[in-house]
């Protein structure tokens, strides 16, 4: 079965700035059922009506609760009525050593419980940078994963994973079912160069969707692209659809209260 389909609305970021609801309202005539937001801070109750006006639910959210703005966005989560909040980037120095993974992995945990008291999950998405550094020998991400409380999931960037140097279905066999999102993209699989639609790039998609049965959702995320980005965005979920790789998505709603996503998408 085609997990539901997402999109992440970084990858619109320039034309929510000019007309968020009129986006929102087009994403959902191009087949969308849902979005992940990247910043649930400055204004999520109107994210919200803006979200339940197109008739868009939420996948999950970006978000980096750390020191004083943790609460408000996991506030902010809860308002636009996601259950998971998913750290979109920690700094490459994270990653150099086991030590550095070691103290990720333990303040991951502890956001993870922070998180749980409000009724939310907590998941960690990747760059090139977690698979192209090794750790004794390893991906970095996959000593990451090994220290994570259970209870973590991982939103695995399947284009950064390529350019990282990985094989894409083999490392998500290797992450098991820790992987409840995917961020679909394509392109070159280069770091610097645009992207392009979903379906025109070097990435073998299906394959890559296959891979992993515990995924819940993907998410599809352009952060720059070749083309006009309102075309891409509409060509990737057409492509996806017309190749059985996109499901239903749920109806919205808030999350209940023992549930179990601001930073950039990319």
């Amino acid at each position: 079965m085609s997990n539901p389909l997402a999109l992440q609305l970084y990858t619109v970021r320039q034309e929510l700035a000019a007309d968020r609801a009129g986006v929102l309202r087009r994403l959902a005539g191009f087949g969308y059922g849902a979005v992940e937001p990247f910043d649930v801070i400055s204004d999520p109750d109107g994210l919200r009506a803006d979200l339940d006006a197109a008739g868009l639910a939420v996948c999950s959210v970006h978000a980096r609760p750390f020191g004083e703005q943790a609460d408000a966005a996991f506030r902010g989560t809860r308002a636009v009525g996601a259950d998971t909040v998913i750290v979109p980037h920690m700094p490459p120095e994270r990653f150099a050593d086991a030590d550095g993974v070691r103290a990720l992995a333990r303040e991951l945990n502890e956001i993870a419980a922070r998180a749980a008291a409000h009724g939310l999950r907590l998941g960690y998405h990747n760059h090139d940078f977690e698979l192209s550094s090794l750790v004794g020998g390893r991906p970095a991400l996959e000593v990451l994963a090994d220290q994570l409380d259970p209870a973590v999931l991982l939103e695995v960037d399947t284009y950064w994973a390529a350019v990282g140097g990985q094989a894409v279905p083999e490392l998500l066999g290797r992450l098991g079912d820790r992987v409840r999102y995917l961020h679909v993209k394509d392109g070159p699989v280069t770091r610097d160069d645009p992207m392009t639609a979903v379906g025109s790039g070097k990435l073998p998609v299906a394959e890559i969707l296959a891979a992993s049965p515990s995924v819940e959702w993907n998410v599809v995320e352009l952060d720059a692209c070749a083309t006009d980005m309102m075309e891409a965005v509409a060509d990737s979920v057409t492509w996806l659809t017309s190749h059985g790789l996109a499901g239903q998505t749920a109806p919205s709603g808030p999350p209940g209260p023992s549930g179990g996503p601001d930073g950039n998408g990319a």
